[in-house]
């Protein structure tokens, strides 16, 4: 979200480690090698290293009412009690982990305390984290015997009313009742056994603020809101939404099972459709779900999806965070696109936006904040309130009934809806005071554990991981967050914050960076693999080379800056391809495969950027007089036979394949043996599987010698060069590859690179081929040592990969021939 809303040039994704096959210490045949810092520990107290402002507000805790002096004494004896004891962070795993972080115990230590404490003030008031969580059962709408009963938390309010379709928008008959929380209540009987707010009326809550002033706010727990989209600018409205039985849609399909490594289909459902206007939920079901199973994806992530007024904001304004984007449809037809998905095997992740508020007041949560002290508002008051780059608001975390609002709506949409996890947007934002504003993170610890840590932010991410866990523990959880902050990928009993993925956000802008300020020469492989292997080994990461962010108006994507306006007329079949088409769509294809190979344990791509989708996205806005020109995916591209955005399709389908059959991603085994700056070769190892990419934009190597780990005989597995691929068919995939040994085994620095073992390849210029020990010797060594067993069924999978690059040569071919001879009756 950083780059969609202009906040700022992303910061190196400098952490401390290092990948490297070729240190004299990796052992030979380990894996991955990591080399923490070793950083002096800050000379201030503890009580400085983190800045916090709770606001727990006690006497708002109990169920059971007595004096608020009682109970804020009771609580601060146990709070007393709980700082004293430290039996919960006395072996906090992560120091283990990393020695480096051992100088900052303090601020681990004082961060899970603060963790268990507000846990367990909530065990004890509200029953469990996951009964807390259950907010909207008790706020905002909800049938209760025979009955509707509204519920709204706002302290700030004199008088409160609803009103709706229901009275007529006149609210004196439906005053609201407040109790000492600053909770406002009223409860309106059935009418002749029938709901008195029918399903899909209109309704808002009115109240009436300290200077007498009346005004009409969204319910702050509404599901559904809704726009008159013919008046300009026009006002939301709240919907009560509660349809009958016969209209209300059930889950048929179970949630598929969590995939070892996350091939995420990044997607927005508004601009999904080839029409200039907005998609719905079913149209993306019925249309774009099948292309993306037959894309072998396993994990599908929506933008958007909460309510959020300004279209333009890509989601990331929301003005309603219970209610599902009423622009591409209705709650149940949310559920039949997530249904759907899991009928196909897909799992759904949802971009959640907790990180800040839209500033909205007529539509939105900060409809709410009259001026009130931050104890009764949703947000902190002053600057600390206000994002100055993103122009919205931001939560006071440490606010209780804030927190109930948070985690309420995450196990809702977990609940209702049967997402299958969440991405986290704007993480950086929520981890620091100075919200990563102007800052280039280097690495250095200290700029992770230092009075600039929002702590009370920190306590929430731990608190909403632990109940996503707890509700689901199969759910994936993936971190937005350009600083790389240590442990965040970590699990919470470790002292972590419990994501299981962060995005590995460094990586697109080097290619970016490439592509714009460095001609092929120019390109350095050690600093690619550098960039793509630069990670905490024990947080995992998702890798892409593009997302929604890097093709926003004012940038391209890649296949646009590779090939620019040759796109418009240099990709039709029936014509030679120009050499800056041949070496786009051939660059397009090792970027995009390098950056999953070796840059994390998940692969993100953004939808229509598999095949190469041109030009930008450009949301309707006066500056565009409105249009959704550049705001849909042209799949009428990628569908057109004689167009070459096929053979970049294809290689995405052939590329997630791979790792569906060989399953590389999750593998921990990772090692680079050569980045080679003078023939621009890369070589590495991820699982059992080599890979050799020529980034070189003239040499063919012929014989060229790469290592690997196991003894045996290869063959071509995958390669960018196919005929299928768009690519020249330069490589033989029938060529056995017999390895030979390497210097003394156990003595890295007698073998080659690193390796024991070696074979030759053929290499042409800007192609990647990947090799397989074949399963022969594979299945001989099973039977042998029993180490393992193999499936036929497995065999046969493996080679179709191989059948992906080879089988379709003649049929290609045949299809030239036929095409020169139209050219030649032509002229």
């Amino acid at each position: 979200m950083y780059a969609s809303l202009g906040m700022l040039p992303k910061a190196d994704f400098r952490v401390l480690t290092h990948f490297s096959s070729r240190d004299s210490s990796l052992a030979p045949g380990s894996n991955l090698f990591v080399t923490p810092q070793r950083l002096a520990k800050l000379s201030v107290a503890p009580g400085k290293l983190l800045v916090s402002s709770r606001h727990l507000h006690t006497r708002r805790l109990s169920s059971t009412q007595t004096s608020a002096e009682h109970d804020h004494t009771i609580v601060t004896d146990e709070l007393s009690e709980m700082m004293s004891n430290k039996s919960d962070t006395k072996d906090l795993g992560i120091l283990e982990l990393d020695p480096g972080l051992v100088p900052y115990k303090d601020h681990f230590e004082y961060r899970m305390q603060r963790f268990s404490e507000q846990k367990m003030l909530i065990d004890q008031y509200e029953g469990s984290l996951e009964d807390f969580a259950k907010g909207y059962l008790k706020f905002g709408l909800n049938r209760e015997e025979g009955s509707i009963v509204y519920r709204e938390w706002a302290p700030a309010a004199e008088e409160a009313q609803l009103i709706g379709d229901f009275n007529g928008w006149d609210g004196w008959n439906h005053k609201m009742e407040k109790d000492q929380f600053g909770v406002w209540t009223i409860k309106i009987p059935d009418v002749n056994g029938n709901s008195a707010i029918s399903h899909n009326s209109r309704v808002k809550f009115r109240f009436k603020h300290s200077n007498g002033v009346w005004v009409d706010r969204l319910p702050a727990w509404i599901k559904y809101a809704i726009v008159d989209s013919t008046i300009f600018a026009a006002p939301y409205d709240g919907v009560y939404w509660d349809p009958p039985p016969s209209e209300r849609y059930e889950f048929k399909y179970p949630r598929p099972p969590k995939p070892e490594a996350p091939r995420i289909y990044e997607a927005h459902v508004g601009m999904s459709g080839s029409e200039p206007r907005v998609n719905s939920y079913r149209e993306f079901a019925d249309d774009v779900l099948p292309r993306i199973q037959a894309n072998n994806y396993n994990t599908i992530q929506l933008m958007a999806i909460m309510e959020h007024s300004y279209y333009g904001s890509f989601g990331y304004h929301v003005t309603n965070f219970f209610a599902v984007s009423s622009r591409s449809g209705t709650p149940e037809d949310l559920k039949y696109l997530i249904d759907k998905a899991h009928s196909l095997g897909l799992r759904v992740l949802m971009d959640v936006v907790h990180s800040h508020a839209s500033n909205n007041i007529t539509d939105g949560l900060n409809g709410f904040d009259v001026g009130q002290p931050t104890q009764d508002s949703y947000f902190h008051t002053g600057d600390r309130g206000y994002h100055t780059l993103w122009d919205s608001r931001l939560f006071n975390y440490s606010n209780w009934e804030v927190l109930r609002f948070l985690l309420s709506n995450l196990r809702w949409w977990l609940d209702e809806f049967k997402f299958d996890g969440f991405r986290f947007d704007g993480i950086t934002s929520m981890l620091y005071h100075h919200h990563g504003i102007n800052m280039a993170f280097t690495g250095d610890y200290n700029e992770y554990f230092c009075e600039s840590t929002d702590v009370d932010a920190v306590v929430y991410m731990m608190l909403a991981n632990c109940l996503i866990h707890s509700l689901y523990p199969d759910a994936t959880v993936i971190a937005e967050d350009v600083s790389g902050m240590p442990g965040l990928g970590r699990p919470v009993d470790e002292g972590g914050i419990g994501f299981d993925f962060r995005l590995a956000m460094a990586i697109p802008d080097k290619w970016i960076d490439y592509l714009k300020n460095k001609n092929d020469n120019e390109w350095s492989m050690n600093d690619i693999t550098r960039t793509l292997t630069n990670r905490r080994y024990t947080e995992k990461c998702v890798a892409y080379a593009e997302s929604h962010d890097q093709s926003i108006v004012g940038d391209k994507t890649i296949a646009f800056l590779l090939m620019d306006d040759q796109m418009y007329f240099g990709m039709s079949c029936l014509k030679e391809a120009s050499p800056s088409i041949d070496r786009g769509i051939a660059l397009h294809k090792m970027i995009h495969f390098i950056t999953m190979a070796l840059g994390g344990e998940g692969y993100l791509n953004f939808m229509g950027n598999e095949f190469g989708h041109p030009e930008w996205i450009d949301f309707p806005r006066i500056g565009n007089e409105w249009s959704y020109d550049k705001c849909r995916r042209q799949w009428e591209l990628v569908d057109t036979e004689h167009l070459r955005y096929k053979f970049m399709n294809n290689f995405d389908i052939a590329m997630n394949f791979l790792d569906e059959k060989f399953s590389f991603l999750a593998s921990t085994k990772q090692i680079v043996s050569s980045a080679d700056e003078e023939d621009k070769v890369i070589v590495f190892e991820r699982g059992d599987l080599v890979f050799v990419f020529n980034f070189h934009p003239n040499n063919t190597y012929d014989g060229y010698k790469v290592g690997c780990d196991l003894p045996g005989k290869y063959r071509v597995a995958f390669d960018s060069d196919a005929w299928k691929f768009g690519g020249h068919g330069r490589v033989g995939h029938d060529v056995d590859h017999f390895t030979s040994p390497e210097g003394t085994p156990g003595v890295p620095e007698t073998n080659f690179n690193n390796r024991p073992n070696s074979f030759k390849v053929l290499s042409p210029p800007r192609t990647c081929v990947v090799y397989y020990r074949v399963e022969e010797d594979i299945l001989y060594e099973t039977k042998v040592d029993d180490a393992s067993h193999v499936e036929d069924g497995d065999l046969d999978d493996a080679m179709k990969i191989n059948e992906a690059t080879l089988g379709i040569e003649s049929e290609v071919q045949s299809s030239e021939i036929i095409e020169e001879e139209e050219e030649e009756e032509d002229e």
